[in-house]
């Protein structure tokens, strides 16, 4: 199965019952992969699918963000997929592990979280982050990567004072699905 196969599944059976938008939007994803097939990858000018992991430690109840080296925000780890990866999740916990350098990271059984649009500078338009869940190994250390400025744990109760709205809203739908295992 191409990547390409593997999001038009995903997407097909992605739902957040809680939140009826979050259909819409895969929907929208959907209809750009059916227009773009090339809808993958960076060099789609109207815009493409990023694959992004929120790396949490539910036993000291927190999340690691990175200080984006470009946008010079704190974000979960993720990107652009590449040739290699075999599906969204596998570029999401790539992503991941090569942002947070924590080996033997899991991604939350069940697939994405959250989905988030949102507008990016020229040339291209649109980022669709597909966004999953990650669980930090108990003891885990993280290493900043090269695409940050620095890394760093926060309490679930700080990431509201850091963090934008997308962030926060990811953060809450994964403990969410956390609270239901």
């Amino acid at each position: 199965m191409s990547l390409y196969d593997d999001a038009v599944l995903v997407l097909k059976g992605y739902e957040d019952p809680a939140d009826p938008a979050q259909g819409e939007l895969s929907q929208v994803y959907l209809d750009h992969l059916a227009q773009h097939p090339d809808g993958m990858w960076k060099a789609c000018g109207t815009g493409h699918l990023t694959a992004s992991a929120l790396v949490i430690d539910p036993e000291r109840g927190r999340v690691l963000l990175t200080l984006h080296r470009k946008l010079r925000m704190w974000l979960q780890m993720g990107g652009h997929c590449e040739p290699q990866d075999a599906s969204l999740a596998d570029a999401a916990l790539r992503e991941a592990t090569e942002e947070s350098g924590i080996t033997g990271l899991t991604l939350l059984a069940g697939g994405p979280v959250r989905l988030d649009r949102h507008a990016i500078p020229a040339p291209c338009h649109w980022h669709m982050d597909v966004q999953y869940a990650a669980l930090a190994p108990s003891g885990s250390t993280e290493q900043i990567s090269d695409e940050s400025l620095d890394l760093r744990w926060f309490a679930y109760e700080e990431v509201a004072s850091v963090a934008d709205t997308s962030v926060v809203r990811l953060m809450e739908r994964a403990r969410a699905v956390l609270e239901r295992r």
